[in-house]
């Protein structure tokens, strides 16, 4: 449920933003609001707090982001305070920069290896994903997991592609205990 409302505020906002022309602006707004937002854990815990009354958190909201960042954000804001939804205000904003990323042909790649890879294997990991994908750009994450033991996984939205020894020894193992002898 929480992703369907996320996406839902998310996905209205995006909206408004590509008929108003100011995706990537409010984009950016959004990111340093998270930032700040992410400093000041303090306020999160103030605007979920449930003895804290509704107009005090709109009136906080408010004083906090009114003339500081695009008036249909601080509305997106409000409507959300409004809606008893704020524990949900960083995944909207994460849907929102995901379907700004997605328009502006952003690809997020995150990349998990056994090891780090070197700056040449990253950069041909790179232009492979951008070859063999309609993205303009990467912009990539690399994990580090040792229990890959070799190979790498690449997840991209929804698409993930592993190649890692791990998941080959326990598909055989799997096939193994299913063979009759």
């Amino acid at each position: 449920m929480a992703k369907l409302v996320s996406s839902t505020y998310a996905d209205a906002l995006f909206e408004l933003a590509i008929e108003q022309n100011k995706a990537g602006e409010w984009k950016e707004e959004i990111e340093a609001i998270k930032t700040i937002l992410q400093e000041n854990p303090q306020f999160g815990e103030l605007m979920s707090h449930p003895r804290v009354l509704k107009e005090e958190k709109l009136k906080l909201a408010e004083e906090a982001f009114a003339g500081k960042a695009d008036p249909e954000i601080v509305g997106l804001i409000r409507i959300v305070i409004e809606k008893d939804r704020y524990t949900q205000i960083e995944a909207i904003f994460d849907d929102f920069i995901n379907s700004v990323k997605e328009y502006e042909g952003i690809g997020v790649a995150w990349v998990t290896t056994a090891k780090e890879l070197n700056a040449t294997q990253k950069t041909a990991v790179e232009k492979k994903l951008l070859e063999t994908t309609d993205y303009k750009t990467m912009e990539m994450h690399y994990l580090i997991d040792e229990q890959v033991i070799a190979g790498m996984t690449i997840r991209i939205g929804d698409r993930v592609v592993d190649s890692t020894v791990r998941t080959r020894l326990n598909e055989l193992t799997r096939s193994l205990l299913q063979a009759q002898v």
